[in-house]
């Protein structure tokens, strides 16, 4: 493409006013890329701060309705809800995601009854429910493969039934969304998205997440590696999205996001599709820890960071600052 040259092309020109630079920004932030991640426990009128992700707490039912009251206010239009389980409930097979009772599926009716038009993503996956913090079935050391989907299957048609508006599965098995996509329709839930995690990779940027859903303290000596992905891949990240993509994912996640912008960006180039990232809960902590240093200046990062995401392709951002970003945009209005 050809350019001008200095002195003709003064590319300062477009930036010396407020209102030039409204009109050839490039991309903009708006309420409407917001995912609101929360954290739900059992019992009434409880909250409990998590200590690695300072400004987020585990709420009781009751007091996550506050929380999506909060996101209905600010305009936030989704919230995903995980749970965080007494290690009494928890087996090695995770028995509690298939009770259609269980705190994720209470917690789903209690918001969807109280506000209808905020949508609910609901994660897929074992991890909060086994003892182990493994996101599926083991047999030594190994994670059973189809075994897991199966219970997978039953854990996405019980959060459907709930309310749950997107499922998310989470897990990283090979097959587990067609096998979902297919449970879900012959429940009669054919308009319930499914946002896969198709490029979920094994990050040492999860430690705080573990902490608030209490798993993954003893993952053995492989950790998660032999299902989420190598961060020295990119290729096959492509290979997970087609795949999910073919199986019938509505969305698809890159997991974590910061780190992997270039994934987010190749993948949003070569498949077209709604793309997600996931501003986990390391990305998270770590801007804390300068914010309350002084080191960063914590609004301007936080715009910052999210304006990153959808530069690079994100249609819409989990992130835990979502309150924060959603008021800072009312502001300058």
């Amino acid at each position: 493409m050809s350019r001008g040259q200095y002195p003709n092309t003064r590319m300062r020109r477009n930036r010396m006013q407020a209102f030039s630079r409204r009109l050839v920004a490039e991309n903009r932030l708006s309420t409407d890329d917001l995912i609101w991640p929360l954290f739900v426990i059992e019992g009434d009128q409880q909250t409990e701060a998590i200590d690695a992700m300072p400004g987020v707490s585990r709420h009781s039912i009751d007091r996550l309705l506050e929380q999506a009251e909060q996101a209905v206010d600010l305009g936030i239009p989704a919230i995903a809800i995980f749970p965080s389980i007494d290690a009494s409930l928890k087996d090695p097979s995770g028995s509690l995601a298939q009770d259609g009772d269980n705190l994720v599926c209470r917690a789903v009716r209690a918001v969807k009854s109280a506000y209808p038009e905020l949508g609910i993503v609901c994660d897929v996956a074992l991890d909060p429910f086994t003892d182990h913090g493994h996101d599926g079935v083991m047999r030594a050391d190994e994670i059973l493969n189809d075994e897991t989907v199966e219970i997978l299957c039953q854990q996405a048609i019980h959060q459907a039934n709930a309310g749950c508006d997107i499922i998310a599965p989470s897990d990283m098995m090979d097959g587990r969304v067609a096998a979902i996509r297919a449970a879900l329709d012959d429940a009669g839930h054919q308009n319930v998205q499914i946002m896969a995690y198709a490029a979920k990779y094994a990050s040492s940027f999860y430690g705080p997440f573990r902490d608030a859903v209490k798993a993954g303290a003893s993952l053995g000596k492989f950790g998660k590696s032999t299902y989420q992905m190598d961060p020295a891949n990119s290729d096959e990240a492509m290979h997970e999205i087609a795949l999910d993509l073919a199986e019938g994912a509505d969305l698809i996640i890159i997991k974590p996001g910061l780190p992997y912008l270039d994934v987010l960006a190749r993948a949003k180039a070569e498949f077209g599709v709604p793309c997600v990232a996931y501003q986990v809960s390391g990305e998270y902590a770590m801007q804390c820890a300068a914010f309350a240093n002084g080191w960063l200046d914590r609004d301007r990062t936080i715009l910052e960071t999210m304006m990153a995401f959808r530069r690079a392709g994100a249609d819409a951002v989990l992130t835990y600052f979502a309150p924060d970003i959603a008021k800072l945009l009312h502001q300058q209005r």
